[in-house]
């Protein structure tokens, strides 16, 4: 039987229309509702972020529409061949897919990737991780093992790794996280976990990228903040667009006018609509 060259012109738009035809079939969210304010503009929006050697995109863990974005963004660059790597929080680093093939199964990326499904649904995060894929891209690791962490805690070093305010600013995002009810002796150590796994991001990025291509970072919104995560601990000359999908308006605080001449935190702001608002401290309190 002959097979298609995938440099023919046919083969690409058969790997267009599959890619395209995944995404129609993962989407359980129409397209106009990713953006409210300007339907059907995601292509719009990917590619207004390029030429980029990274795209960083922060995300809310619980909100759903933050996933399929995700899909939708990986497919856009994998489509155009534009796409290097798409890195992942979601798994470990050293883990990767580089030695499985398009067709392989869903399982067997779960496997090679080390999925943790009961801190990761592999139905938000899968969809995206199966895009790249079908289109040959390798999917990686990005986050600190856990076997490092311990390591990180005690790492003096790590504290050095930010600048002056932005440790400290990470500190009290720590104190928030854990509700206040973190000793104070433990602030620093965990802090440490926190630098430790932008690092590791970061390392994961700059190892994956290639010229011309872009390596995609799915991840939680405060792991892609230009002040305080992974963009502290890449090169100053690679193109980074740090990505912010927000769901729901901003905090009341956050409508004040930012200090004149100090550079956003993100590059872009996305807005999906609100979720229910959950009191994940109610249950350290009982």
């Amino acid at each position: 039987m002959n097979r298609l060259n995938p440099s023919h012109p046919a083969a690409r738009r058969s790997f267009a229309v599959l890619i395209l035809l995944l995404v129609a079939a993962c989407a359980r969210v129409p397209e106009p509702r990713l953006f409210p304010e300007a339907p059907n503009d995601i292509t719009v929006r990917t590619d207004a972020l390029l030429p980029a050697d990274v795209v960083l995109l922060g995300e809310q863990h619980d909100a759903a529409e933050h996933q399929h974005i995700h899909q939708h963004v990986v497919a856009r660059l994998a489509v155009d061949g534009k796409l290097g790597a798409l890195a992942l929080e979601m798994a470990d680093a050293g883990r990767s897919t580089a030695a499985l093939k398009s067709n392989s199964t869903q399982l067997a990326v779960q496997e090679a990737l080390g999925w943790n499904s009961k801190s990761w649904p592999w139905a938000a995060y899968g969809p995206a991780v199966m895009v790249a894929v079908k289109a040959g891209v390798p999917v990686l690791g990005a986050n600190l093992p856990a076997a490092q962490m311990r390591e990180a805690m005690a790492d003096t070093r790590l504290d050095g790794q930010l600048p002056g305010s932005a440790l400290k600013a990470q500190q009290q995002l720590i104190r928030i996280g854990h509700c206040g009810f973190l000793p104070e002796d433990r602030i620093s150590p965990m802090t440490r976990i926190q630098v430790a796994r932008d690092i590791s991001m970061a390392r994961t990025i700059q190892q994956a990228a290639l010229p011309g291509k872009t390596v995609v970072l799915l991840a939680g919104s405060g792991h892609v903040n230009r002040e305080l995560g992974v963009p502290q601990h890449l090169p100053a000359d690679m193109k980074v667009k740090a990505v912010l999908l927000r769901a729901g308006p901003p905090p009341a605080a956050s409508n004040a006018r930012p200090d004149a001449g100090k550079p956003p935190a993100f590059d872009v702001v996305w807005t999906t609509p609100a979720v229910p608002e959950k009191d994940y401290c109610e249950g350290l309190r009982k």
